[in-house]
């Protein structure tokens, strides 16, 4: 007569149902693996620049974009897993799905869950918002399912990131309309400098998150097998290219956070160039990872450099139709000498309207900053790979 099989043996049916519905002692560590949390400090500073590039401090529409934007990070981490399950299992065996932690059900269930509320948090923010998450939620799926097994991985990874800071700036709102008095023709002019200044500045912006997650994928390519030193050392190349262009803001936080960027990014990068094997190829990808942190804090420093020259050149046409047209009246028949401005809102220093002078932008890119030990500590205890 057969013996039963003792609760705590690995035959036991209770256990093998826990490990397969993610159930037990063991739940928390398996989703945080499978969800892969360590990556998770990554994510809202891709709002907070695209914020900075559109010339904005942050508001509720960021806070909506960045909480959208882990949303569908982490569907993609649910829904990779779950894609990648037979490959997993030969290549990877202890990740939660192979390994019987979590059934794929489970993760399926989650990508499409967390998936339906990215999309609800940035219908909050707006219509814009909302069309652009709709946008990074279907390459993010389009990845997952299909494009990461083909030459186009990295690319689709890095429009990924590309719209995740487009999603940040059109959350960050838009500008108040212009008055109807005799200002609106050089008020309109400066509008549309500033406006295109800052779609440059934006798009700009996006470009270097891509262009980073572009070289950071490439690496990723062969990490578990190991692969050429070519790839590395290009990453390593496009790191110094971003990191000199972001140093080209000549302003304290903006230098350092560009330099931790490189740091952090270049010596595990050099690392695996010189020694292309599995375990440096996946350090290099984690600390590629993690350099989105300062990256995306020297993007929120300076992200209005270009706009701020532009609205200088503006406002010289501007100034002189302020000077002609008479003094407008002021509270009880008083003559003001201020002119009005775009939306009736007082101008701060420069000129730039109070709500766009980027002063929460220096807080912000401190706080990226700090989040990096964070995320360097949460590594060694969940892989962000």
């Amino acid at each position: 007569m057969a013996r039963a099989a003792r609760p705590g043996s690995p035959s036991h049916p209770g256990l093998r149902r826990r490990r397969m519905t993610g159930r037990g002692p063991g739940r928390a560590a398996a989703w945080a693996q499978l969800l892969r949390v360590s990556a998770l400090f990554t994510v809202p500073g891709d709002a907070l620049a695209g914020a900075a590039a559109a010339g904005r401090v942050p508001t509720r529409g960021t806070v909506l974009a960045a909480g959208s934007s882990l949303c569908l990070y982490e569907a993609g981490m649910a829904l990779n897993d779950w894609a990648d399950r037979d490959e997993d299992a030969r290549e990877r065996p202890e990740r939660p799905l192979p390994s019987g932690r979590i059934h794929p059900a489970a993760a399926l269930a989650a990508a499409g869950g967390l998936t339906a509320a990215g999309l609800a948090l940035a219908a909050r923010a707006g219509r814009l918002p909302l069309a652009t998450a709709t946008a990074l939620a279907a390459t993010v799926w389009a990845y997952d399912l299909r494009l990461n097994r083909t030459p186009a991985g990295p690319a689709a990874m890095a429009t990924a990131r590309f719209l995740d800071v487009l999603l940040g700036a059109a959350a960050a709102g838009v500008a108040a309309p212009l008055p109807s008095d005799g200002a609106a023709a050089p008020r309109a002019r400066e509008r549309r400098v500033r406006d295109a200044s800052r779609a440059r500045d934006v798009w700009g912006a996006a470009a270097l998150m891509g262009g980073h997650t572009l070289a950071v994928t490439a690496v990723s390519r062969r990490e578990t097998q190991g692969g050429a030193p070519g790839v590395p050392l290009a990453a390593l190349g496009a790191v110094g290219a971003i990191s000199a262009w972001t140093a080209r803001r000549r302003t304290p936080l903006a230098l350092t956070a560009s330099a931790v960027y490189a740091a952090t990014a270049s010596r595990p990068l050099l690392h695996a160039a010189l020694n292309p094997s599995p375990p440096l190829l996946q350090r290099a990808v984690g600390g590629g990872i993690r350099a989105m942190i300062p990256l995306q804090a020297a993007l929120a420093t300076g992200a209005a450099r270009a706009t701020d020259v532009a609205g200088a050149a503006a406002r010289v046409p501007e100034s002189a139709a302020a000077g002609a047209r008479p003094a407008q009246a002021g509270r009880g028949g008083a003559r003001s000498a201020v002119p009005a401005q775009a939306g009736g809102v007082r101008p701060g220093a420069g000129g730039a309207p109070l709500a766009e002078r980027g002063t929460g932008r220096g807080p912000a890119a401190v706080a990226l900053l700090a989040l990096l030990p964070l995320a360097r500590r949460m590594s060694r205890k969940v892989s962000p790979t």
